[in-house]
């Protein structure tokens, strides 16, 4: 990929933020697993805290392929702060999907101002099943009023607003599906209990509580019954973000792999072992595989052709690297990579949720399939190669 001098200037700048701001910290707030707040200050004078959001409503308005650049640099450091710092992305999707200009005016004006927001759809009794969604909301006169529980909502203890699924109509179950806009100071919201991960500890991830919750009626995003074709234009748009997050996790195991060898071997007498070389050969081949299905599923959208398909093998092979490197490189280091001062056993735990979260890997291989397997895609098989 050939970057503009823009993309190079915001790359460098990413990875300068990453060595002065994250990697000297990084093992620490993993271990108290403590929100990192100063990161999303540093980030805003930066000018990196709203990448999705277009200039009009005072963001930076970049392209999909330097976000990626930038979430990389990131998650190169550690992948919890990438998942705060890029969260915001995940919540702005909706509102450049659907929402109206007061609705967008409304939602980005917190976030630009160096604020929060989250996305709410996951239910504890549903897991990757949105058409499960118990949520539900009543239309009362020209207000909604809200009622269920949502989980896995990442930065949702310190979000301003939230994009929150419910079921208009549970009968219909996916079609009943609907988007709605949520101030955080609306009566009834509150939140319940904070996770406590195996990896991306200090990412804040809660469990959110809607009793009798009333909202306009405008702040509705599209239509009644519109909110799984929202939920899932979103997430084509956030799984190359998750990927890159993977390839930033991959190629720091990598980068650790490579400088515990050289130090291992600095006499200059020895090299490291045949086995050992292609493993960390194989390693360097599969990072750059995975930046490149990326890069070619972001491609795909900035052109405005469909890119579904792409954009879940992106997040699933990336993501599954991010995994496989990681204990490979656990390997490489023996016992030491066990140690919890070790950066490795925590590249190990980060990658592994990367795996689960944004749609389980299992998830994406089920869009794929459903995309190979759709009869024109068939037929366009067959009429290209004669049978």
């Amino acid at each position: 990929m050939n970057l503009t001098s823009e993309q190079q200037r915001l790359q460098a700048l990413a990875r300068e933020f990453t060595a002065k701001h994250i990697i000297p910290v990084a093992m620490e707030y993993d271990q108290s697993a403590e929100f990192p707040m100063f990161a999303a200050d540093e980030a805003k004078k930066a000018g990196l805290n709203c990448m999705a959001i277009p200039k009009e409503f005072g963001g930076p308005g970049y392209d999909s392929a330097t976000q990626l650049l930038v979430v990389e640099e990131w998650a190169y450091g550690c992948a919890a702060f990438a998942t705060m710092l890029g969260g915001n992305g995940l919540c702005s999707y909706p509102l450049l999907i659907a929402g109206t200009e007061e609705q967008k005016k409304l939602y980005f004006a917190p976030i630009v101002a160096g604020g929060f927001g989250a996305f709410a759809l996951t239910e504890p009794g549903a897991g990757s099943d949105a058409g499960s969604c118990r949520t539900v909301a009543q239309l009362a006169g020209d207000e909604y009023v809200l009622n269920g529980v949502k989980c896995f909502c990442t930065t949702g203890g310190y979000a301003k607003v939230f994009v929150v699924f419910a079921s208009t109509d549970l009968s219909k179950g996916v079609k009943g599906l609907t988007a709605f806009l949520v101030e955080r100071e609306r009566t009834g919201l509150a939140i319940g209990s904070v996770e406590h991960k195996l990896g991306i500890r200090c990412s804040n991830t809660v469990e959110l509580l809607l009793k009798d919750v009333r909202i306009p009626a405008n702040h509705r995003l599209g239509q009644e019954g519109e909110g799984m074709k929202i939920a899932m234009k979103t997430l084509d748009m956030a799984r190359p973000i998750v990927a890159s997050i993977g390839v930033g996790v991959a190629r720091r195991a990598l980068d650790e792999c490579i400088r515990f060898f050289l130090h291992k071997h600095s006499d200059g007498k020895s090299q490291p072992s045949q086995a050992e070389q292609f493993v960390m050969a194989d390693m360097a081949i599969q990072v750059e595989a995975a930046r490149a299905l990326i890069f070619h599923a972001v491609s795909l959208k900035d052109a405005g052709l469909p890119y579904s398909k792409e954009s879940a093998m992106a997040k699933a092979f990336a993501t599954d690297t991010a995994m496989h490197v990681c204990v490979e490189a656990q390997q490489l280091f023996g016992s030491k990579g066990l140690h919890s001062d070790c950066v490795i056993q925590k590249l190990v735990r980060d990658a592994k949720v990367l795996q689960i979260y944004e749609g389980t890997n299992q998830i994406q291989r089920l869009v794929i399939a459903g995309q190979i397997l759709r009869p024109e895609a068939v037929k366009s098989m067959s009429q290209a190669t004669g049978r």
